[in-house]
């Protein structure tokens, strides 16, 4: 009688627990939305949560050691005038955060060292462009102040976030709704999943198709997916009996997936995480009470479920940390911020091991805050692949970050720049030269007045 042999893993028993009570962060009344995101952001320095708000949109900012009850009165982020649908931190700088809402904007905030003190109501860019709600926010991996935002008006724009401008507008490619939208690892292609039942891979800077795939999923019910290792993909949706599915696919040959399989007949869309550096992929369902996980590799079924962490409470959104905010020490490999109704519970998942040194197979060098290129020349056509640092003496969240710094001068001409956007992107082109022309007269100027005063 043949033995089924077990396939070797390391990370066969990895286990996720709930922090302690006082560790948690209580008493905030998250936002009662029904939008398929995950209303939660987190870095080394802040977490970030949509919160319910009266006559208009909040999110509530906190320091990450800030936990137990939260005062009624702590102070919010609330400029917009609509309710806010998603939110994220920049990778490149831990105090800068992006918001899209209701009221069609995407607004981008500094968040002062050590949180906020009084409500923030003034944004440091204000990037209007869409007609309808903006529902997905991505910030590019390797680029600085790139942005990516996908509306519920079919558009996803490409902003230069420094001078508020709208670089690319891909407004054809999608015919309905887009219910995910996100970038590779080195930010050179971007993958998009959408209401006609489509995923698409596409050219950032061009804006066109390089692949697509036709009915990924049977059902009518929201299909999310992620790039995982190689360029595969890795998509979540449901079957026409309801059925929740995952599948993975090759883009490069896109008729059939990989593998495809069947979990369970819930009905809440499963959110993908996936971390590069040990092929994990976490599903977290919405409304929930679990985290399901899976490792991604070479050989079939190529999904190998690992293990699932349940817990008595369903989650409402989820946060999850980089790598360089992660207790190394601990074997922590992930850690989620789980939304529940009225708190904010850190969900650890760790691997066991029994000694306290540095595991190196746990931890390879991963993605640092420090961008490759900046946004001008990454529109231009330079590539940037993603800066990676070591954990092996843990990651200081003092690293210095790149400075935000805005061309307020430029912000004005190019709002009403996209007032005109949806009638006329030759108006957009010709205003994005006289930008380029007056800031090289600015030099010229700034030049010759340094040449005068060194004569005199």
């Amino acid at each position: 009688m043949s033995r089924k042999v077990v396939r070797a893993s390391k990370f066969r028993h990895v286990f996720g627990q709930g922090v302690k009570a006082d560790q948690c962060y209580d008493d905030i009344r998250i936002s009662q939305m029904t939008w398929d995101s995950n209303f939660c952001s987190v870095n080394p320095k802040f977490v970030a949560m949509i919160v319910d708000a009266s006559g208009g949109g909040a999110f509530l900012v906190l320091p990450l050691n800030k936990t137990g009850r939260i005062d009624m009165s702590q102070p919010t982020v609330c400029g917009h005038t609509g309710p806010v649908l998603d939110i994220e931190f920049c990778p490149h700088n831990d105090n800068i955060i992006a918001s899209g809402s209701e009221d069609c904007s995407v607004m981008i905030w500094e968040i002062p060292e050590g949180g906020l003190v009084t409500p923030l109501k003034d944004p440091v860019v204000k990037l209007e462009g869409h007609s309808k709600r903006v529902g997905i926010l991505s910030w590019h991996p390797t680029a600085h102040n790139v942005l990516m935002s996908a509306g519920c008006d079919n558009v996803v724009i490409l902003w230069n976030v420094v001078c508020g401008e709208a670089m690319v507008r891909i407004d054809s490619v999608h015919p309905d709704l887009i219910y995910s939208a996100c970038w590779n690892r080195d930010g050179s292609q971007i993958l998009t999943s959408c209401k006609d039942k489509t995923i698409r891979v596409l050219d950032p800077r061009k804006g066109t198709v390089i692949a697509e795939k036709e009915k990924t999923h049977e059902g009518s019910r929201p299909v999310k997916a992620v790039f995982v290792s190689d360029g595969k993909i890795l998509s979540t949706g449901f079957s026409r009996m309801s059925e929740r599915q995952v599948a993975l696919w090759d883009p490069k040959s896109f008729g059939e997936p990989l593998t495809l399989q069947e979990l369970d007949t819930s009905s809440g869309v499963l959110l993908p995480f996936f971390d590069p550096d040990t092929g994990i992929v976490y599903l977290c369902g919405k409304g929930d009470s679990s985290i399901r996980y899976f490792e991604v590799t070479d050989e079939a079924p190529y999904v190998h479920y690992l293990s699932m962490y349940s817990s008595k409470e369903s989650q409402k959104g989820m946060g999850y940390m980089p790598k360089r905010g992660l207790e190394v020490n601990k074997c922590e490999i992930a850690r989620f911020y789980k939304l529940h109704e009225r708190k904010c519970e850190p969900v650890v998942m760790t691997v066991p091991r029994k000694s306290d040194l540095f595991q190196d197979d746990l931890y390879p060098d991963t993605m640092g805050p420090e961008p490759s290129v900046e946004a001008n020349e990454w529109f231009e056509g330079k590539e940037g692949q993603p800066i990676l640092i070591s954990l092996k003496e843990g990651f200081a969240t003092t690293t210095k970050t790149k400075e935000f710094k805005v061309h307020k001068s430029l912000l004005k001409t190019t709002s009403a720049a996209m007032g005109h956007q949806h009638d006329n992107s030759g108006e957009v082109h010709t205003l994005q030269k006289e930008v380029k022309t007056l800031k090289e007269t600015v030099e010229e100027l700034t030049k010759r007045v340094s040449e005068l005063e060194s004569k005199n």
